[in-house]
């Protein structure tokens, strides 16, 4: 009966989006994070009469067909790319993107990583990172002696140099926009990483071009509702069990079929 292969392809989609719902609610506090949600597509088609096909010799047709489907699949997981909502840190060296754009981050193995977490730290050499250590484009260093670091809304580094009663300007932050962000590839640790269908990065000046600008002391935390996750979560549940439920009733049909005498 082909109802309980149609049913466990739903059975396994609503799995595949309890699996999507619970990595969302299991970053709620990651820094920058974008939700995610899962769509899908049901699949081929056994056609038992086509719409439009002859029904008599006078040359009526069918205004209708007969189609029968064979259930549902994954079609895609797309990432919600809205604005989180900003918070206050208080840390100096903490930075929050504010409108369009992500932080370029230079990775170990010659890529280039794009993120909007904004936790920012100095390393042994006063290089600005962030919290794996990655270098921030496009390479600021702060020296030793540096005090007061300020970070301009368009993305100016300044810090007053030992006794300097002037700042001096150490570099700027650059921000990256993409033609189809929401085509970025998720490679863990916050970072995003190009591909075709995202386009290469268009890279910028905070503030200009388009680009949000940057708040000193402040991070973008994720933009995960919770109320919206967990009615999600309940309309999946109910949908595995309705699912489920085909199952059983199919088997029971089964079973009367092979009682009959």
């Amino acid at each position: 009966m082909k109802a309980l292969y149609i049913a466990s392809t739903g059975m396994a989609a609503q799995e595949r989006n309890v699996e999507v719902i619970s990595n969302n609610v299991a970053n709620m506090r990651t820094t920058g994070y974008k939700r995610a949600r899962a769509e899908f597509q049901d699949l081929l088609y056994q056609q038992l009469r086509r719409a439009g096909s002859s029904t008599s010799e006078a040359g009526t047709v069918a205004p209708v067909g007969i189609e029968i489907g064979s259930g549902v699949k994954t079609a895609a997981t797309p990432r919600i790319m809205s604005q989180g909502p900003v918070a206050p840190t208080e840390k100096e060296l903490d930075v929050a993107i504010r409108g369009e754009g992500y932080f370029v981050v230079n990775l170990p193995d010659g890529r280039t990583g794009f993120t909007r977490d904004g936790s920012f730290e100095r390393d042994g050499n006063g290089q600005l990172v962030n919290v794996d250590g990655y270098e921030i484009g496009p390479g600021i260093v702060i020296p030793e002696n540096a005090n007061s670091v300020s970070i301009s809304s368009d993305g100016i580094v300044e810090a007053f140099i030992g006794n300097d009663t002037a700042p001096t300007q150490l570099g700027q932050l650059q921000l990256a926009r993409f033609v189809n962000k929401t085509g970025l590839a998720s490679i863990g640790d916050n970072l995003f990483i190009e591909t075709a269908s995202s386009g290469p990065p268009q890279i910028g000046t905070p503030n200009q071009d388009g680009l949000g600008d940057v708040l000193q002391g402040y991070l973008e935390n994720s933009n995960v509702n919770a109320v919206t996750e967990i009615a999600d979560l309940i309309a999946a549940q109910r949908a595995y069990e309705m699912n489920a439920r085909v199952i059983s009733g199919a088997d029971e049909m089964m079973q009367a079929t092979s009682q009959l005498r």
